[in-house]
């Protein structure tokens, strides 16, 4: 193997240039570092104020370059908006791998009763508890408690009606549970009923 001159440039330089120990780091590495020590999503506003010298465009613009640099290297993850913010998730292909790697966390599954009643929460909110069992045609307080226990379900406020009953929503940690930007992007009913 022969040794590089100091003049020969190599073949592949890399897509991010390494910082000069004395220098500040890029702002898409700084972004980066912030993303992968975070187990929240960050919107862009965050992470220019935690940065402290970036506008939230600067933030989105960093992203999108990382992003690039993720595809043209052939990395597993990106990063993506999830819950009205950005958070590093691994891509759809590597799915089988990880649910092979998780299994050991089986116990924080949901019942078919929890996951039934996050649905019609999901689907409804607000909504009232009355209303939830209406639809299961079973007593639901304890699976909603649970739901609430978990931070996937909470109280959103009070119906106008006698007794002023708790109306139920869901949380930002159900969004990033699913891995939904916002309740926009929900299945269609009529997609779910579809494929039963």
């Amino acid at each position: 193997m022969t040794a590089l001159s100091s003049t020969t440039e190599p073949e592949t330089a890399d897509p991010i240039a390494k910082p000069d120990p004395g220098a500040t780091p890029d702002l898409a590495l700084q972004v980066e570092a912030i993303l992968i020590t975070t187990d929240r999503p960050l919107a862009s506003k965050k992470l220019a104020k935690i940065l402290g010298h970036a506008a939230a465009h600067d933030v989105d613009q960093a992203i999108e370059r990382l992003n690039t640099i993720y595809a043209e290297t052939g990395r597993s993850f990106r990063v993506e908006r999830i819950a009205g913010g950005w958070q590093i998730h691994t891509l759809p292909t590597f799915r089988k791998i990880l649910a092979a790697h998780h299994r050991a966390r089986a116990e924080t599954r949901l019942t078919p009763a929890a996951i039934e009643t996050l649905a019609i929460i999901a689907y409804r909110q607000p909504i009232l508890r009355a209303d939830i069992e209406s639809i299961r045609g079973v007593a639901s307080g304890e699976v909603v408690r649970g739901l609430m226990d978990r931070k996937l379900v909470k109280i959103v406020g009070r119906a106008e009606e006698l007794g002023r009953p708790m109306l139920y929503g869901t949380t930002r940690q159900f969004l990033e549970l699913f891995g939904l930007a916002d309740l926009k992007d929900l299945p269609k009913i009529e997609e779910l009923q579809g494929k039963s």
